[in-house]
């Protein structure tokens, strides 16, 4: 539009200038990134903090799978559990990682990305903070009546109070009053003096930005420590008998799990032995009869060379012990059987774990015996702690306490698959190269014992004994029928070692400190100008600005105001 056309155009000042006119059907041209400004702009929107938010928040859920399915890395016989009872489901969900979600290709892809997102945020963030606290405060504003908290207060206040000469010098008194408070206020102040009017420009709150920095940080710190001090540590497994100890060593785990970069030669070779297995049930509440109370395994650690010391685990109070936790995963019974042959010579003896099947712990258990016996023997015992019998005649447990235990055995002879060297777990028997001798089909009666008592085994193979461990065993003047000690328990724990364990906690100190502060600390500007009006008085002006959330920004300027324009209070 040309300024003879335009009818505003006395109106517009003299260097307006005018856009060129364009046609109604002209397009809008827009300019082409390329490969560099593509890039950069993809770098920018990593590196943006909604993206870190965004991605804080995936990686939150990203790790729910973890906790829903067993992970190879902590509960590998839960995953091989986990196969034989979906046989469909189980490979779809690996051939998504989903049995080791937290060393994934997407999860990993997930942590990395927020890693570069963090340090792309902080870094430029921290320089721009620093650069921010070097700076002089902004100057004061011409017009402090278009900000927050604006009030005028009369200036014959210092006259009076100061003894000034002049309105100038009253000015210049109420201005340094000003920077004074401001200053014992926590403020950066910083004084001006433009067109003949005296203020003081003054700022606080810097501190925010400080905590928002140490929060973003510590986060960081957080991923750094996880992904890498925790591939210095490892977590074990290891089922111990009451009675019975072990050492830590590699061999000696049921199932280890070692980070990247561990060392099996920094394991600390202290012995653990367990005394006693205390468990507590419910007895009052008829709803919650048998349900676990509590649970506290009675040990004893002695170092190399070193005396024993007593120590306690329960659940979720784990012991500290030789640089490691150790945790109370779980627990069962663990008859002690002891087999003979057709001499009575014994050929096997051993408290075997037998696994809890429900709450009531039924439980399940196998006994190999490879050798003394002219064929390999193999059982599979069901232990019932409390035997109930079902209006369908099978057996099952009632409570989990010792009152009426009883074991039921099947026997199958054979080959039991081991002298080839390939690995079996001691709790499952493959009887596909054995003969059952008893149970099922056969037509004879399994095994049923209590504790103290012997039966013959089929086919005159010998014997087996379910032995009572009780202290009394064998008194004739011990209580008859009691039982609460007459089978041993087993501890299930789970060994622990996490150097970063140190750091993960004093960066989450930080995280906390530095959200708090980024919380709760308001940064604001505020301004004192004596300003004079056109009939040549002077007023003290005062404003403010916030930067953010500050819903106590115009009571602040208020009550400074109240403060400062009466010296005398």
């Amino acid at each position: 539009m040309s300024p003879r056309s335009d009818p505003d155009a006395l109106s517009r000042p003299d260097d307006h200038i005018y856009a060129p006119e364009r046609k109604p059907d002209a397009s809008v041209t827009q300019p082409k990134l390329g490969v560099v400004g593509w890039l950069r702009f993809a770098w920018r929107q990593l590196t943006s903090m909604r993206t870190a938010l965004l991605l804080l928040l995936l990686l939150a859920i990203a790790a729910v799978p973890g906790s829903l399915v067993p992970q190879r890395s902590s509960d590998p016989n839960g995953v091989t559990q986990y196969f034989a009872d979906n046989p469909d489901l189980a490979p779809v969900l690996d051939g998504f990682q989903m049995f080791d979600v937290y060393t994934s290709a997407w999860f990993s892809a997930i942590y990395l990305l927020l890693f570069v997102s963090l340090i792309g945020c902080v870094i430029p963030r921290t320089k721009h903070h620093f650069d921010a606290l070097r700076a002089r405060p902004p100057r004061t504003p011409v017009r402090l009546s278009r900000l927050a908290g604006y009030t005028e207060r009369p200036l014959a206040g210092f006259e009076t109070a100061h003894g000034a000469s002049s309105t100038s010098s009253a000015a210049d008194a109420a201005i340094d009053r000003a920077a004074a408070e401001l200053r014992r206020a926590g403020y950066r102040v910083e004084r001006y003096d433009m067109r003949g009017e005296a203020s003081v420009s003054a700022e606080r709150g810097y501190l925010r930005e400080t905590g928002n920095l140490v929060f973003h940080t510590a986060l960081l710190g957080v991923l750094v420590a996880v992904g890498i001090g925790g591939g210095f540590g490892f977590s074990g497994q290891r089922v111990v008998v009451e009675g019975q100890s072990f050492v830590n060593t590699l061999a000696a785990y049921d199932s280890f799990n070692p980070g990247r970069f561990f060392d099996d030669t920094t394991l600390d070779p202290y012995r653990l032995s367990l005394g006693e297995l205390d468990a507590v049930y419910e007895t009052r509440n008829q709803e919650a009869i048998g349900q676990p109370i509590d649970f506290t395994a009675h040990v004893s650690v002695q170092a190399k060379g070193g005396d024993s010391e007593p120590g306690v685990v329960k659940v979720n109070a784990p012991l500290r012990v030789h640089g490691t936790d150790v945790y109370l995963l779980g627990n069962g019974y663990a008859p002690t059987i002891t087999v003979r042959n057709p001499d009575g010579e014994v050929v096997f003896t051993d408290a075997v774990p037998f696994l809890p099947q429900d709450a009531n712990l039924t439980s399940i258990g196998v006994v190999k015996v490879p050798d003394g016996l002219e064929e390999q023997l193999g059982m599979v015992g069901f232990f019932y702690p409390t035997q109930t019998t079902l209006g369908s005649g099978a057996y099952t447990s009632s409570y989990p306490d010792l009152v009426y235990p009883v074991l039921t055995l099947n026997v199958y002879q054979g080959d039991l698959g081991i002298n080839e060297g390939t690995p079996t777990s001691v709790y499952t028997l493959d009887p596909s190269s054995m003969e059952q001798l008893t149970g099922g089909s056969t037509g004879v009666e399994s095994i049923e014992l209590m504790p103290g008592e012997t039966v013959e085994l089929p086919n005159g193979l010998g014997s087996v004994s379910f032995e009572d461990v009780s202290p009394d065993a064998g008194d004739p003047d011990a209580a008859e029928g009691d039982y609460s000690q007459s089978v041993s328990r087993f501890a299930s724990f789970d060994i622990h070692d996490d150097p970063s364990q140190g750091w993960v906690l004093a960066f989450a100190v930080l995280i906390v400190a530095g959200l708090l502060v980024s919380l709760f600390v308001p940064r604001r500007r505020m301004w004192v100008k004596a300003a004079r009006r056109p009939d040549g008085t002077v007023v003290l002006e005062y404003a403010g600005l916030a930067r953010g959330e500050d819903p106590g920004l115009e009571e602040a300027v208020a009550a400074f105001a109240d403060r400062h324009a009466n010296p005398a209070t």
